[in-house]
This record gives C-alpha cells, structure tokens and sequence, in this order.
C-alpha cells in the first residue's frame, strides 16, 4: 500500500516529503509542453550524431552520414579565392614595387591585400590606422630607423628586426647604467644631453659635462649632432618622435636599460606577394618616402 503524501493547504499540490526549516517541496510536474521540448532535443542530438560528424575514435572521428567537414568547406572557399586572384597575384610576382604603384588596377589590388595583411598580422602592435604606440613604431610619420622608401620597408617586413631571420636587421642599444658601462650621474648628464638635442630647455652644466660622454659613447651610432643613422638603425635625437617616449624619465630609462624590441620576420609566414602589397599598404599610410 502507497503511503499518502501530504497535500499543501494553500496550493492543493501533493508535497514531495522533503522539508527544510519548516518549507515543504511541492511535487509539481513540468508543463507538457517543456517536456515536449525536451525530448524533442534528445532525438534531435542522436539523429545528429548520426547524420554529421560527432564522436572521437581512436584514430580519428565518425564522420556522419552526410559526412561533412567545416574544414573541407573552408578549404575549398580558400582554393576557389586562390584561383580567383591567380592571375592578380602573378603580376604581382613579375611587376616591381614601383610599377605596381603606376599600374592602377594592380595597384588597387595590392592596396586591398595589404591592408587584409595588416590587419590580420600588424595591428596588435602598430595599431588599426598605424599609429603605434610606446615601444611600437608609428607608421604614420616620416621617422623612419631603417628607411621609408618602398623597397626598405619590404626589406623589413621579409627580415624583421632583431628577429630569427639570418639576414634580419640588428641594432643594439647598450644598457649603459644597467650593465656598469657609465655611472649613475654621467647618465643623469647624458639624459640632458639628449634633451639639449631636441632642442629643450636642459641643464647647461650637465650639457656641457656630457659632451665628451656623447662623443665617446653614442656618436658612433646616433652621429655626432646626434642625427642617427638608417644604416645601423640608429634613431634621430634631434627631432620630437621618441619610440620609448620624450620625457626626462623615459629618456633616461632607455639610456640606463637600452631597449630594443622585436619586428619579426614575415618571409615564409606570408607570401612574397603579401609583402610586397603590405609593404605597398604601409608606404600609403602617410609615413612613407
């Protein structure tokens, strides 16, 4: 014989027995039409396990009835976007820089797969527009540490800077007060020196204290007006674009540390094409030469 369940008095719903502080579980049923659903769902999960691909095997996965692939599909979208651009990107390969730059259509094209380029592996540092940021190069103006000129940025595009590249483009600042090189007080004069260059307001006995310091330290690289180098990538000191900021503090951080990132190298992670039309899509930018 069922025992008889209790029925709640305000409700007139049969009680679960379960209760706690003094609050009884009303044994509600779900809406038929929840249930529906539900089992609606689970038929709906076994047909597609047998229809598309779903469970791991051993050695690979069931590959359904219809034996469908997202991969195959996007493989295939990408062949047939290969085939499409076939014959733009064989003109890129023959055509130069500078005649993709006077061929309109070509240069359209370029433009267009550049600027895909850019967005797909130049943005997280140099910036949606190119605009940089502190420690990333702005693309935007005409500072340029290894030459704006079409065929320079190419070059480091392929090469990258301090990068794995065996051809890449290297350049070191020494970490002058980190490693002992100078003692703490000439990098504080040479930090005024550095300022006295761009043309600020400085310390006229500190400028005057680290003249000598500049010559025997930093002109080999930065020259002797402290107007840098493109050939060693040595920045210009005398104008008022800082890549690790212009401040007194940054200054003299980037003399004591010597920082030096790192543009990686893009040959072999894109084709010869791609960086010629990055290399086009970066030149248009505004900073170009």
């Amino acid at each position: 014989m069922s025992e008889r369940r209790e029925i709640d008095g305000v409700s007139g719903t049969e009680t679960t027995g379960h209760e706690w502080d003094g609050i009884k579980e009303l044994d509600t049923p779900m809406p038929r039409w929840w249930l529906g659903i539900f089992y609606a769902t689970i038929v709906w999960a076994a047909g597609y396990w047998v229809v598309m691909p779903a469970w791991p095997t051993l050695s690979g996965y069931t590959h359904g009835l219809l034996d469908h692939s997202q991969r195959d599909e996007v493989m295939a979208n990408v062949r047939a976007l290969q085939t499409a651009r076939a014959a733009k990107e064989r003109a890129l390969t023959k055509a130069s820089l500078a005649q993709i730059q006077s061929d309109p259509d070509l240069l359209q094209f370029a433009m267009a797969e550049g600027r895909t380029a850019f967005g797909d592996n130049c943005v997280p540092c140099h910036g949606s527009g190119g605009q940089g940021a502190h420690g990333y190069p702005n693309l935007n103006d005409d500072a340029w540490l290894w030459g704006g000129k079409l065929e320079d940025i190419q070059h480091t595009i392929t090469v990258g800077v301090r990068s794995t590249s065996p051809d890449t483009r290297q350049s070191e600042m020494p970490a002058f007060g980190r490693d002992g090189i100078l003692k703490p007080e000439q990098v504080d004069d040479l930090t005024e020196f550095v300022v006295h260059l761009s043309q600020r307001p400085a310390d006229g006995a500190a400028v005057r204290r680290a003249t000598k310091l500049f010559a025997d330290n930093c002109a080999q690289c930065h020259g002797a007006l402290g107007a840098g180098d493109r050939k060693v990538g040595a920045p210009n000191l005398t104008d008022n674009d800082w890549l690790y900021g212009s401040s007194r503090e940054d200054i003299h951080d980037q003399i004591w540390n010597g920082h030096g990132g790192v543009m990686p190298t893009w040959q072999g992670r894109l084709t010869p094409e791609t960086i010629k039309s990055l290399a086009v899509y970066v030149h248009s930018l505004g900073g170009g030469e």
